[in-house]
Order: structure tokens, then sequence, then C-alpha cells
């Protein structure tokens, strides 16, 4: 298993794999100044690692059994865990659009996460038909893994279900948090198409 700093440090030192984080999966080491004030129910630090166009924010968990859990916060108010470590939640990050399939999980079923994640994996290659070959690049440069995106959405589920109670986000005024999941099961207007 590749630690956290070590995958950090990657990134850091390989600047097209940079590039492709932040450009195709909304995951930028440069973009840590979202999350000041930001910790864990618990009283626990967050250590903010990278952050997303939209505001949010990715945060590396104190160090249990080995593994460094990662939490996200959107600036919208929803945050939890993404993954036990950061190679996992990168597996994620890469493989899946994980936001919007918690977006529209219907309270986290993980039937709905899976039906959700087939409809935005058909728009994500739709609008970037390149974006396997880049995660695969991604994966090769960081010795990830290319997991099928059904196993993702088991593992994101199972990893956003843990959030209660060890890593509810909470501000600096102790103010906690939504949880991770959506109540929807697809978009609104129009639904799926």
């Amino acid at each position: 298993m590749i630690s956290s700093d070590r995958l950090l440090d990657l990134i850091q030192a390989t600047p097209e794999i940079d590039l492709l984080l932040r450009s195709s999966f909304g995951f930028d080491i440069h973009r840590k100044h979202y999350g000041d004030g930001l910790r864990l129910a618990s009283g626990a630090p967050l250590e903010v690692i990278a952050g997303e166009s939209a505001g949010g924010a990715y945060f590396l968990c104190s160090e249990q059994n080995g593994r460094r859990p990662v939490v996200f916060a959107s600036s919208e108010g929803e945050g939890g865990l993404l993954a036990d470590d950061l190679a996992d939640a990168l597996e994620i990050i890469i493989g899946l659009e994980w936001r919007d399939c918690l977006s529209f999980s219907g309270g986290g079923d993980v039937e709905v996460m899976q039906i959700s994640a087939q409809h935005l994996e058909r728009s994500r290659d739709k609008y970037n038909p390149d974006i396997d070959n880049e995660a695969a690049r991604v994966a090769t440069a960081l010795s990830l893994r290319i997991v099928p995106v059904t196993d993702l959405v088991i593992r994101l589920q199972a990893a956003a279900s843990k959030t209660e109670p060890d890593y509810v986000v909470t501000d600096d005024d102790g103010q906690a948090f939504d949880p991770p999941f959506g109540v929807h099961v697809e978009p609104r207007h129009g639904g799926w198409r």
C-alpha cells in the first residue's frame, strides 16, 4: 500500500498527472484554501490536501490502523467519508462520477447508486471521450488500480455509510455538515437522458 504522503509527492512531482487530476477529475493539490476551521465532530483535526473548482475540499484524517481516511466537504455544506485511504479515494475519483452518484442515491441505496453511476458514466464519456485513457494514465503513474464502476459504487456507498458518527464534518461554530447521500434517484428536471 502506497502512503498518502508518497501519493501526494508523486502528484506534485508529475506535472502531467497533476494537470489531469485537476482538469478532468476535480482533484487539485494547489487549491487548499477551502476548509479552514473544518474538523470532525469529535474535534479531531482535518488536513486539507486538495480542492475542487466548486469550492469543495479533500481532507486526510488522523491515521487509523496504518491508513489515513479521506473526507470530502462541499461548499454547499455536505460532507463525509470518501474512502479509507488516499489510494482508495483516488481510484473512486478517477473511476466514478462519485459526487453525482451520491447526490442521486435515493438516500444511500446502493442499487439506485448503481443505476445513477451507469447514466453518469455515459454522460462523462460523451463529454470527454478520452476520460478512460486519462484515468489509465493517472492510475499507471500513481500505481492505482482501474476498478469496475460497479465495485467503485459499492466501495463509495460503504465508506459514505460510515460517515456517522466518526467522520461528520463540522465548521468553526460546531455546525455539522449534511450527510453525503442525496435523497433523489435521478435529476428532477427531465430525469436521466
